[in-house]
C-alpha cells in the first residue's frame, strides 16, 4: 500500500511539473496572437528537434512539455483504424447519393466521434497512430478508369460532383468555429494520380494542360479556395518528370501561388523514399538531396523516415534552417488552430462525450446514407419491389452473408453489422428465407455436386436474390493479390468474375423472378446480369447498416433514387489503355460509344414529369449568375427524390467534353405533387480551359445548358445561353 501511495505521488508530482514547465511560456499564452506563438515556439527548438517535427511521427519535446504526436489518421467513411466507430458507406457510395448537404451532415458525425476519441486517448497518455486529430481525407483524385482499385475511395469520375462532395466533407471534419478548428482534413492525392497501383511507386503521369485544368484540378481547387482544406498530400507518382511532392509546378506554382494555399503538404507514406530507392523514380540520389528537394517545393511534413537526411543537409549548407521554419511554422498553425496547446476549457469541441461514438442517431445516419445511395439499374415489368407476402424466398451468392466486405477499405470498426441476409430475414420475419453462398467471389468454385446441393435447396422459392460482385478483398490500394482479373488490387478487365458469371445463367434456368444486387466499390461491365435478371440494384460497399438498406429498397420501404457516380462501360474495349492519363474517350464527358449504364443514371419506383424547363435570361456576361427554372412532378404512386442534373456544352469548343456537369439538386417530391426549383448558375459554370491565358476562365460564346435525371441524351433537355 505504501510503495502504491509513494508511486501515485511521484506520478502527481510529474504531472504538475508537466503542468508548469507548460504554463511557463509565451507559446501556451492564448492571449497571445497565433503568430507570436508559433514564433515562440519555433525559437526555442533545437534544429534536431526541428527536424524531429517534420515526420509525421513526431517525439515529445519534454524540457517544453510538448507531448508525441503522429499526424497519420484516416476517416474515409468514419472513424478508421481506431476500434469501435459508425461505418458510413464508402466514398463512392457517398457520392451515389447526390447529396452533398447530406455528406457535410454525416462528416460532421464522423468529426464528433474523431474528436471523442482524440480527448478519451490525451486523458489516457496514448499518443500513438490513429489517435490524432489529423486526418488523410477526402480522397479527391478523378476515377478515370474503373480498373483501378482505389477508385472506390473516391467520388467518381466527375470534377465538378468530386469537388462538391470533397467540399462537404471537409466543412464537416474541420467544423465552423472561428477560432479552433474541429479537425483536419486533407485533400489528395495531388495531383493526376489515380493508377495502376502496380507501378505508381515509378509512372510518371503526362497529360495536357486542358487536361490537368479541366479535370485533375478542379476538386483540389475548390477544396483549397472554398473548403479551406488544411492539408494537401502529394501523391506518389510523377508530374512532367517530377515526383508529385518535389515538383514545383503543383506545389509552389499552382496551389502556394496560384491558389493561395498556405496550410500543411503532407507527402504519401514512403513518397520521399521513391525519389531515390531503386525501383522507384530514383530522380535523385539519395535521401539527403531528395529531403531538400521536397521542402523546397513545399512538403513540410514527410510521412517516412528520408528527412532525417535534413539534419545533416543543414549542417553541410545545402539547406537554410529559415527554409525549415516555413514549413514548421504551418505544421504547428496545425495544431495550434486544433486547440492543442490551449486548455480543453477553451476548446468547444473537447466536451464532446464518448458516448457519441456510435451512438443511435449515428447509426441512424448510416442508414440513411445507404438507403440514398444504392441505384436501380434494371427494373423490368416492375419487377421490384417485391411483395412482403412471398412465401419462399432464395438470397444467394458470395455477398450475401458477408458483413466485412461491407465496410469496404480505410474503414472503423461497428458494434453491428447487418448483411444483405440479414437486413431480408429481419423484414420477413414469417417468410422462409433460404440461404446459400453458391459459389465464391473468385474462381471456378462451383462444383455439379456443390451446385447440384444449391438447386435443390431454391427449386420451391418463389423468388431469387443474388448478392454478387466483387470485393475489398479484391480491389483496394497495392493488394498482393494473386487472382484471374485483378492485378495488385487493379483490374485488368471489368468483367463479372467467370463463376459468378456461371451461377446466373444457372440460376436463370429455374425460370423464377431472379434478382441481382451487386456489392462493388466500381463499375463491372455486367452484360450478362442485365440479360438474365429481371431487376439489378447496385449496392456498392454500404457499410454498417447496408443489409438493411438493401432490404428497404428491395421490398418497397425505400424508393430508390441514388444515381450513379460512373460510367458502366459495356466491356474495357470501350476504354483506351489504362496507364493512358488522356481524358480522351474516358468517362461519360469524352466517350462517344454508348455504355451499358450512363453517368447519372438511376431508376425509381415513381415517375417524374420536367417542365418549364427555362432560364432567367439567355445571356449574361463574366461575373454574372443566371437562373434555372424547372418545374418537377412526381406522375407516380410513390413519394420519391429525383436527382436533377445540369451539364454545359460550348458549342465552338470542337475538342472539349461532349457535356460537363455543372450543378445538381436532390430533391423530395409527394406522389402526384410538383416541386418548383431554382438553381443558380453562377459565372464559373461556364469556365473552361483559356489556352492564351494558360488557366480556367469564362469564355465567350454559345453554350447548350442540358437539364435532366441522367447524362443520357434522351434525359436531358436543352437550352441555348449565350455569353459575352
Amino acid at each position: 500500500m505504501k510503495r502504491s501511495f509513494l508511486l501515485l505521488c511521484f506520478l502527481l508530482n510529474v504531472c504538475f511539473l508537466f503542468a508548469q514547465i507548460s504554463r511557463q511560456y509565451p507559446f501556451n499564452d492564448s492571449s497571445l496572437s497565433l503568430d507570436e506563438r508559433i514564433k515562440d515556439l519555433l525559437g526555442r527548438l533545437t534544429l534536431e528537434e526541428k527536424v524531429s517535427q517534420m515526420m509525421n511521427q513526431t517525439p515529445a519535446i519534454e524540457r517544453l512539455g510538448i507531448p508525441p504526436y503522429d499526424w497519420w489518421n484516416e476517416a474515409l467513411h468514419g472513424v478508421a483504424r481506431s476500434g469501435l466507430a459508425t461505418v458510413f458507406p464508402q466514398a463512392i457510395a457517398l457520392a451515389a447519393t447526390f447529396d452533398d448537404q447530406a455528406v457535410y451532415e454525416t462528416f460532421g458525425m464522423v468529426s464528433d466521434e474523431a474528436r471523442a476519441k482524440y480527448h478519451d486517448y490525451q486523458r489516457k497518455k496514448e499518443y500513438g497512430r490513429y489517435t490524432g486529430l489529423t486526418f488523410w481525407t477526402p480522397n479527391i483524385n478523378i476515377f478515370r478508369d474503373p480498373r483501378w482499385g482505389r477508385g472506390m475511395e473516391t467520388y467518381g469520375e466527375d470534377p465538378y460532383l468530386t469537388g462538391r462532395m470533397g467540399v462537404a466533407v471537409v466543412r464537416g471534419l474541420q467544423g465552423e468555429n472561428p477560432n479552433y478548428f474541429k479537425s483536419l482534413a486533407c485533400a489528395k492525392h495531388y495531383a493526376v494520380h489515380s493508377g495502376p497501383e502496380w507501378n505508381r511507386h515509378e509512372y510518371d503521369a503526362r497529360v495536357s494542360a486542358r487536361d490537368l485544368r479541366e479535370t485533375y484540378l478542379p476538386a483540389f481547387e475548390s477544396l483549397v479556395k472554398e473548403g479551406n482544406v488544411q492539408q494537401v498530400m502529394c501523391a506518389y507518382n510523377r508530374f512532367d518528370g517530377a515526383p508529385c511532392c518535389g515538383n514545383k509546378i503543383l506545389l509552389n506554382d499552382i496551389l502556394r501561388n496560384e491558389w493561395g494555399y498556405d496550410a500543411v503538404v503532407v507527402s504519401d507514406c514512403g513518397a520521399i523514399d521513391d525519389f531515390w530507392r531503386d525501383g522507384a523514380h530514383q530522380t535523385h540520389p539519395d535521401a539527403t538531396y531528395a529531403s531538400v528537394s521536397a521542402v523546397r517545393a513545399g512538403t513540410d511534413l514527410e510521412c517516412g523516415q528520408s528527412y532525417t537526411a535534413i539534419l545533416e543537409a543543414v549542417k553541410a549548407g545545402r539547406i537554410l534552417e529559415d527554409e525549415l521554419d516555413e514549413s514548421l511554422y504551418r505544421l504547428f498553425k496545425g495544431r495550434f488552430k486544433l486547440g492543442m496547446f490551449d486548455s480543453d476549457a477553451l476548446v468547444p469541441w473537447s466536451k464532446i462525450p464518448y458516448e457519441a461514438v456510435d451512438c443511435e442517431k449515428h447509426k441512424q445516419k448510416a442508414l440513411e446514407m445507404a438507403r440514398k445511395s444504392v441505384v436501380l439499374l434494371k427494373n423490368a415489368n416492375h419487377a421490384l419491389p417485391l411483395s412482403k407476402s412471398i412465401r419462399k424466398i432464395a438470397v444467394i451468392g458470395p455477398n450475401a452473408n458477408d458483413s466485412v466486405m461491407l465496410w469496404a477499405n480505410y474503414n472503423g470498426f461497428p458494434s453491428k453489422t447487418i448483411t444483405i441476409l440479414q437486413g431480408i430475414q429481419n423484414k420477413l420475419p414469417n417468410t422462409r428465407v433460404i440461404y446459400d453462398k453458391g459459389c465464391e467471389l473468385v474462381g471456378d468454385s462451383i462444383s455439379e455436386i456443390g451446385f447440384d446441393n444449391t438447386v435443390q435447396k431454391i427449386r420451391d422459392a418463389d423468388v431469387l436474390i443474388f448478392a454478387g460482385g466483387i470485393s475489398p478483398s479484391l480491389e483496394g490500394e497495392e493488394m498482393s493479390v494473386k487472382v484471374d482479373g485483378f492485378r495488385q488490387g487493379d483490374r485488368t478487365n471489368l468483367e463479372l468474375p467467370a463463376t459468378q458469371q456461371r451461377l446466373l445463367r444457372e440460376l436463370k434456368k429455374l425460370n423464377k423472378p431472379l434478382i441481382y444486387v451487386q456489392c462493388s466499390g466500381s463499375a463491372l461491365a455486367i452484360n450478362l446480369a442485365e440479360e438474365q435478371a429481371d431487376a439489378i440494384v447496385q449496392a456498392w460497399y454500404g457499410g454498417q447498416a447496408a443489409g438493411t438498406a438493401v432490404a428497404d429498397v428491395l421490398f418497397g420501404d425505400y424508393n430508390p433514387a441514388g444515381r450513379s457516380p460512373v460510367t458502366f462501360y459495356k466491356s474495357a474495349g470501350q476504354l483506351p489503355d489504362f496507364e493512358d492519363y488522356s481524358m480522351k474517350g474516358r468517362t461519360y464527358r469524352y466517350l462517344q460509344e454508348k455504355p451499358l449504364y450512363p453517368f447519372g443514371y438511376g431508376l425509381s419506383y415513381t415517375s417524374f414529369q420536367y417542365s418549364d424547363v427555362s432560364l432567367s435570361r439567355n445571356s449574361m456576361r463574366a461575373g454574372e449568375t443566371v437562373d434555372l427554372h424547372v418545374s418537377l412532378r412526381n406522375t407516380g404512386k410513390m413519394d420519391g427524390d429525383e436527382v436533377v442534373q445540369v451539364y454545359v456544352k460550348n458549342k465552338a469548343d470542337k475538342d472539349g467534353p461532349v457535356k460537363t456537369l455543372r450543378a445538381f439538386r436532390r430533391v423530395h417530391v409527394k406522389a402526384d405533387s410538383t416541386s418548383d426549383l431554382c438553381i443558380s448558375l453562377p459565372s464559373k459554370t461556364f469556365e473552361w480551359y483559356n489556352e492564351s491565358k494558360e488557366r480556367m476562365d469564362v469564355l465567350p460564346g454559345k453554350y447548350i445548358i442540358y437539364v435532366g435525371s441522367s447524362s443520357a441524351g434522351n434525359d436531358l433537355t436543352q437550352l441555348s445561353f449565350t455569353i459575352h
